[in-house]
């Protein structure tokens, strides 16, 4: 492999520095390295461990006319991700070793970050048995973390025997939070606007009670508990509520809630058509301090793919979903850094440490030393851009067109091989090795 040292990075804490890349491995750090090999000049950039997306929906197999493993891992590497969790709704659900072993072999193939299958909590998310845990975490995928996500386990006995169940390997149960009696037909929001529209409302407290009686039970088992994409400031407050009591329990939010609002659907526009949905200002300004406070453990970007004929049709027939993981550290970037809430260093941390340690992929290089695996993401903190309808993605879904962003990653390394250069994704034939 080519030595390629980037030269006057900037660490998270501040430091300029060198890094040097050999052998898939990070060798060097320091202010005064030899210079040697391939150079490549990351002045104004910051160095931050790869990210690592807790949650991405990559649609194969079943659905590649939305998304295959392929272009959701060029699109993750684009984004600055060495690292994708892949959400077990495919077709078939993941939910055997058989279909997790064959999402990670396509993960492998493609080359650009890790792949990593979750699980489905139960036999094709239908709520009813719990699917072989067991088996999918001694497979080759040695999948750890399991749900059911787009639906909620919402038999408590159930969640309960699961929650069980994977305490004896250490692994993690991530809850979808929505209680579907309190959800039926929910299109929006609940509250004034979606009276005024006509669409059913989708109450919080339909996310925040699933919450309370999850941590509960996590406390009862000793579990550990995954919230997917908290939305709501009664989320957040049950949440900081179990973790003062010490329940083992970590949340995540989308880039999309630490953004956009209800008041996005006045159009019906379904790109914004979302699970769960776009809520208030006040609740998107809850989830910003969350994070800042660490209520909030991480940032997962909820990639959720389409075809245009699934989004481009009546509001109430609309697919729920938005594409993610291009513009997720931009978006997180520009809500809670530029606006002081957080500094670089929680940064990393929301970005690459926290869901690295929550699924147990620390080896997979969640810390910028001499030695590690040379997972790295070179990030322009300055630079102002314009969403545009590029994308490595097979779908268009995108609720942030058109807006102006700040920061974007610039270079991607992936075990020491450039995925992506001068924020531009490199073909197999092309990357620097």
């Amino acid at each position: 492999m080519t030595e390629i040292l980037l030269t006057n990075a900037e660490l998270a804490d501040g430091r300029l520095v060198h890094i040097r890349i050999s052998g898939g491995l990070i060798t060097e750090i320091g202010p005064e390295l030899e210079i040697a090999g391939e150079i490549i000049d990351c002045t104004g950039l910051i160095a931050f461990p790869g990210f690592v997306d807790l949650h991405t929906h990559l649609r194969e197999p079943g659905s590649e006319n939305s998304e295959t493993v392929l272009t959701g891992s060029r699109a993750a590497a684009k984004g600055g991700y060495t690292a994708v969790h892949a959400m077990a709704n495919t077709n078939p659900v993941a939910d055997t070793a058989a279909v997790v072993e064959q999402i990670h072999r396509l993960g492998i193939e493609a080359g650009y970050v890790e792949v990593q299958p979750i699980g489905a909590v139960t036999v094709a998310l239908a709520g009813e048995r719990m699917a072989e845990l067991g088996l999918m975490n001694k497979s080759k995928a040695n999948v750890t973390i399991f749900s059911d996500d787009g639906r909620c386990v919402s038999n408590s006995l159930l969640m309960q025997r699961a929650l069980e169940y994977v305490k004896g390997f250490d692994g993690v149960i991530a809850q979808h939070a929505q209680d579907p009696q309190l959800t039926n037909n929910s299109q929006m929001n609940a509250g004034d606007l979606a009276l005024r529209l006509g669409l059913t409302g989708w109450p919080e407290v339909a996310e925040s009670s699933i919450i309370a009686r999850d941590c509960l039970l996590a406390e009862q088992t000793g579990s550990k508990l995954h919230i997917c994409h908290l939305s709501t400031a009664s989320a957040v407050d049950v949440i900081r509520w179990a973790k003062g009591r010490g329940i083992n329990v970590t949340a995540e939010v989308t880039p999309h809630h630490l953004l956009l609002t209800e008041d996005l659907l006045e159009g019906y526009n379904s790109i914004y058509k979302v699970n769960p949905p776009l809520r208030s200002a006040a609740d998107v300004q809850a989830l910003r301090l969350a994070v800042a406070d660490g209520t909030i453990d991480i940032i997962a970007t909820d990639h959720a793919p389409h075809p245009a004929e699934n989004k481009e049709c009546e509001f109430g027939q609309a697919a729920f979903g938005m594409v993610g993981l291009e513009t997720a550290a931009s978006v997180a970037y520009s809500t809670l850094v530029t606006t002081g809430l957080i500094n670089h260093a929680r940064f990393q941390q929301v970005m690459s440490e926290a869901p690295a340690r929550i699924s147990g992929m620390q080896n997979q290089g969640c810390e910028l030393a001499p030695g590690t695996v040379a997972n790295l993401t070179l990030f322009d903190p300055k630079v102002n851009y314009t969403v545009d309808l590029e994308s490595e993605s097979k779908s268009s879904n995108n609720p942030f067109l058109g807006l102006t962003l700040q920061g974007k990653v610039v270079h991607t390394f992936f075990r020491g091989i450039q995925t992506v250069r001068d924020s531009k994704v490199l073909n197999m034939g092309e990357v620097v090795a």
